[in-house]
């Protein structure tokens, strides 16, 4: 029987949420990525029309190129981050010596980042 074997459970069912979390960031990534590729096809096949190419050319503008590659970026520092806090907490019920509970500044700071980096994305796309 493994000691603690509860404690390890729910540290792995913890480590597979996050890793959930980060593959379908990794996803929304993707298809922000593919939806740009498909805008920018799109603005360049209507050349007769000028004003609809010139409006599907501001939609995939500048922030319209990296906001999905900032999303898969941030998918896989999510599967990186609880890869490493997994393996941490690990050691830290493996060990006989008490341990306080450590920060969460790093899981929030990711967190937030990935919600303003949303949020800009769907303020540009309403502002547009």
């Amino acid at each position: 029987m493994i000691r603690g074997y509860g404690d390890h459970a729910a540290n792995e069912r913890t480590f597979l949420a996050w890793v959930r979390t980060g593959i379908a960031v990794v996803a929304f990534g993707f298809v922000v990525e593919k939806f740009n590729l498909f805008i920018e096809t799109i603005a360049s096949s209507a050349l007769g029309e000028e004003a609809r190419r010139l409006r599907l050319e501001k939609l995939s503008g500048p922030f319209g190129h990296y906001e999905g590659v900032a999303l898969i970026f941030g998918g896989v520092a999510i599967v990186a981050l609880a890869t490493v806090r997994f393996v941490r907490i690990a050691r830290r019920l493996d060990d006989a010596q008490e341990h306080s509970a450590s920060s969460v500044r790093a899981e929030l700071i990711l967190a937030a980042g990935l919600v303003l980096l949303v949020s800009g994305y769907a303020v540009y796309l309403a502002l547009d």
